[in-house]
């Protein structure tokens, strides 16, 4: 019969081990619940309505999450596991990093979106409600204005107040 030895020191390695991976098991990235522009919509209704697009609206996709997650998370799992040996295996700082990551990520996301272009009800609104603000009355008269043949300067797709931006965020949980 082989003997086995050692036995408790292999468990005090294991449980030193499961301590250092902590209790989080997922990092979340995205328009978190609570995220709000000043009137209260909801920021992550506006992402997902300019990822997807709302043709009945008027809004055509432009895929910045959607396209950001198939361009980058074939990378995430080596990433992740670069990442935990880095934090000698503390799964909770590993996966704050990596939610860092995924956040700036998605933020470059937004930035680099240059299409499809703004409406010219969208530029014009943009031009006089630089901080948003406008009212169902005021998109009206901008579209007759548009009508009317005014302009204004056209302007990058998904930047308007910078709320969008600034509403990237990350949660371990």
């Amino acid at each position: 019969m082989a003997e086995v030895s050692g036995g408790e020191r292999s468990i005090a390695a294991i449980r030193a081990l499961v301590d250092k991976l902590g209790k989080a098991s997922e990092v979340r990235v995205g328009f978190l619940e609570g995220a709000t522009y000043p009137d209260g919509t909801s920021v992550a209704t506006v992402a997902a309505l300019n990822n997807f697009g709302a043709p009945g609206a008027g809004i055509p996709p432009r895929p910045f999450f959607s396209n950001m997650i198939a361009d980058k998370s074939p990378q995430w799992g080596e990433q992740f596991a670069a990442v935990l040996a880095a934090t000698d295996n503390e799964a909770d700082k590993a996966l704050e990093l990596m939610g860092e990551g995924m956040a700036g990520q998605l933020r470059e996301a937004i930035v680099q979106t240059t299409g499809p272009a703004n409406s010219p009800v969208t530029d014009l609104l943009k031009q006089r409600f630089p901080m948003g603000g406008q009212t169902f009355g005021d998109v009206q008269e901008a579209r007759r204005d548009v009508a009317a043949g005014e302009t204004a300067p056209a302007g990058k797709p998904l930047v308007w107040t910078g709320n969008l931006l600034a509403s990237v965020d990350k949660e371990v949980r």
